[in-house]
């Protein structure tokens, strides 16, 4: 599998980008550089390799949860810059 220019323009206008004609030779180069490289890999041997989730086996330790009382909505408005009510007061950010 290769990569054309054709296919570069096509992906390029799904991410909404703009390549000049150099770019898009380099980024076709590039792309199809990375494909043989994968390629590559789909030659290698995997017979009896147990898929990995992790490169070590070392485990995530987490605390147990632990019920206990939430901080009132006083406290946590204690240090508010601007607030409302019971509520914290922010700029508009959607017209």
């Amino acid at each position: 599998m290769s990569v054309t220019e054709k296919d570069v323009v096509y992906i390029a206008e799904l991410a909404r980008l703009r390549f000049s004609d150099d770019e898009k030779k380099q980024m076709t180069s590039e792309l199809n550089a990375i494909l043989h490289y994968v390629e590559k890999l789909n030659e290698v041997d995997t017979d009896g390799i147990e898929p990995l989730s992790s490169i070590h086996d070392e485990v995530n330790v987490l605390r147990d949860d632990v019920c206990r009382e939430s901080i009132s909505n006083d406290t946590a408005l204690l240090n508010a810059p601007d607030r409302l009510d019971r509520f914290f007061r922010v700029p508009k950010v959607i017209g």
